[in-house]
């Protein structure tokens, strides 16, 4: 039974540990996800707390893991994750049967799993967390001295504030999102040959008489007058396949017009300043900012604002922060928050293809344009970066 305690107190601690690494590489992608699970609960009093939920999340799923591996004080750990276990397998549950939470995103948009997946392993993370819990009593310390479990455990404290506020500050360290460097965001806008849409079954719930009763949408009683809406849900049956990996990507100018197209496949070089909301925006380094611009109003270099707010808004920040004359762009603030995690931040297109991402901390110190066709940026006052705009 030693052995056995000790391989599922192993697979325990990674899988927990593993899971709040990938989080913790975007801890906003969990923001926004318990945002989404508030609206649909009702509970968007929370939302407010989203960020502060998801920050200590992750790094309680850090910290637990390395302790329960390392043992210290691990009656404690274990009972906590214990509670929480459930409360994941209580959530996935609700995810994959209700059909109102498209997923679950338990280990962020780095490694997706398929909602079943999802619920099957929490299933068996409660099975071995429960095992643990009856034989808490049995498991010890990994090392004798306690000062130095006490160590291993704050050093997993130290790296999982330290690896968030990283990610938070700059971008995440590996951007998973179809608006990493490297995609045509054209190409991404654009569905798989083949593709097939996702198929889905409502269900609507009457009352008759005290009882309840389920039916498809295309056989509800409506001709019985006696029967009486209850609720209706949703559920998957066929997941799409090949669909757009970018969806609502559009980009509207001052006349109301989509020229998303045009900016997405111009040749050479543009820049994309992702404002989400200019009153809570960054304004580190904006200097660094208006020289970039000028830089691209002199090579003729385009350079656009694309803001979720309202545009007679976004033109009264302009003024404020010397931007006064920069095309300013409308784009949905769910993509915005997608497509550029801090805000704002900068953004390099060449060819239709994104070169480089900027947080407001990043913005290069100096860029030079040759003929509109040479690109080159560097954050060291005295080195020249020639990657003609890649990295």
């Amino acid at each position: 039974m030693k052995y056995v305690i000790w391989i599922l107190r192993i697979v325990l601690g990674c899988v927990f540990i593993f899971s709040g690494v990938v989080k913790a590489n975007d801890p906003l992608g969990l923001t926004y996800k318990m945002e989404e699970i508030f609206e649909v609960w009702g509970m968007t009093f929370l939302s407010q707390y989203a960020f502060w939920f998801s920050v200590l999340m992750i790094a309680f799923e850090i910290i637990a893991g390395f302790a329960v591996i390392v043992g210290n004080t691990f009656r404690l750990w274990i009972s906590m994750m214990l509670a929480l276990n459930v409360f994941y397998t209580f959530l996935t549950g609700y995810i994959l049967y209700s059909g109102k939470i498209r997923e679950c995103g338990c280990f962020g948009d780095c490694f997706k799993i398929s909602n079943v997946a999802t619920f099957n392993k929490d299933v068996a993370l409660t099975a071995i967390n429960v095992v643990l819990f009856i034989f808490r009593f049995r498991v010890f310390p990994i090392f004798q001295k306690s000062a130095i479990n006490f160590s291993l455990v704050t050093l997993s404290v130290l790296f999982s504030v330290g690896f968030q506020w990283w990610t938070l500050n700059h971008l995440p360290y590996h951007d998973c999102l179809a608006y990493r460097v490297g995609n045509n965001l054209l190409e991404k806008m654009k569905p798989a040959p083949g593709a097939t849409p996702a198929v889905y079954e409502t269900i609507l719930t009457y009352e008759k008489n005290g009882v309840k009763k389920d039916f498809p949408s295309d056989k509800i009683p409506w001709q019985d007058k006696s029967w009486k809406y209850v609720d209706s849900k949703t559920k998957l049956i066929k997941e799409a396949t090949g669909e757009p990996e970018i969806h609502d990507f559009s980009l509207g100018n001052e006349s109301g017009d989509d020229v998303t197209e045009a900016v997405m496949s111009a040749k050479g070089f543009t820049f994309l300043w992702f404002l989400r909301d200019p009153e809570k925006a960054s304004t580190l380094n904006m200097d660094r900012l208006r020289a970039i611009i000028k830089k691209c109003k002199e090579n003729n270099v385009p350079f656009y604002v694309l803001a979720s707010v309202d545009r007679k808004l976004c033109n009264t920040y302009m003024e404020v922060w010397e931007m006064k004359g920069v095309k300013v762009l409308t784009l949905d603030g769910t993509v915005n928050k997608t497509a550029m995690r801090t805000n704002p931040g900068l953004m390099l297109l060449q060819d239709g293809v994104v070169a480089k991402k900027w947080a407001p901390l990043d913005y290069p110190k100096s860029i030079d344009i040759l003929n509109g066709t040479v690109l080159t940026y560097t954050n060291k006052p005295d080195a020249v970066d020639t990657s003609s705009g890649k990295k």
